[in-house]
């Protein structure tokens, strides 16, 4: 998986980019290495919202992609918040794939023979 880490009126230290990378290593496990993460870390400089660092991200998936938001007082907060949600929208994601996945190779296969219950025979293992 590929992370992209963007500031927006934050400065973006080496701090923060390990930060990120070690909160999103869990997602990481659960998605292909063509999988791109965009971080954008930004301070907002309005007085009337104490919660000020905001914290986004973006996986772009084949097929799909997961976000997450959220705000905080501190950034390094806002960043475990938004890896905590996209783990689990991972997770959901995959476990919904692999349902899907499931369901369709069982259909494949087709229902299991019934016996009939009206021949003697059917009913006896190895005939009369």
């Amino acid at each position: 998986m590929r992370i992209d880490v963007k500031g927006r009126n934050l400065q973006v230290t080496e701090d923060l980019r390990e930060l990120v990378a070690r909160r999103f290593e869990k997602v990481g496990k659960q998605v292909s290495d063509l999988a791109v993460l965009e971080v954008e870390l930004s301070a907002e400089r309005n007085p009337s919202n104490p919660d000020g660092q905001v914290a986004e991200a973006t996986l772009h998936l084949k097929g799909v992609t997961l976000r997450a938001e959220s705000s905080s007082r501190d950034i390094k907060h806002s960043i475990n918040l938004i890896a905590d949600e996209l783990a689990r929208q991972t997770k959901r994601h995959r476990d919904k794939r692999r349902k899907r996945r499931e369901s369709r190779a069982a259909a494949a296969q087709g229902p299991p023979p019934i016996a009939d219950t009206d021949d003697p025979q059917a009913a006896v293992p190895g005939g009369l």
